[in-house]
């Protein structure tokens, strides 16, 4: 099954994560089919960019999304 996700990326104790779409049976760093945004917690306010053409596009095809990432894409306006 292909899932909405997060890919955890920069340094120990500094979190940079790329809002990914990847089969569910891949590891959480690993390869992934499609970037489709990033979130940057670590910025005050928090930065959170998604390409909500292309989010709308994997959904209607039938991707799942983990929680957080679907908590993200309602901070974005991406769903309902």
């Amino acid at each position: 099954m292909v899932r909405i996700r997060l890919k955890r990326l920069g340094a120990k104790k500094a979190p940079f994560y790329r809002i990914v779409v990847a089969d569910q049976r891949t590891s959480r760093n690993g390869k992934s089919i499609d970037e489709i945004g990033y979130y940057d917690p670590t910025k005050e306010p928090a930065v959170l960019k998604v390409d909500a053409d292309q989010a709308k596009a994997w959904i209607a095809k039938g991707a799942q999304m983990s929680d957080t990432a679907k908590a993200l894409l309602k901070k974005a306006g991406v769903v309902d």
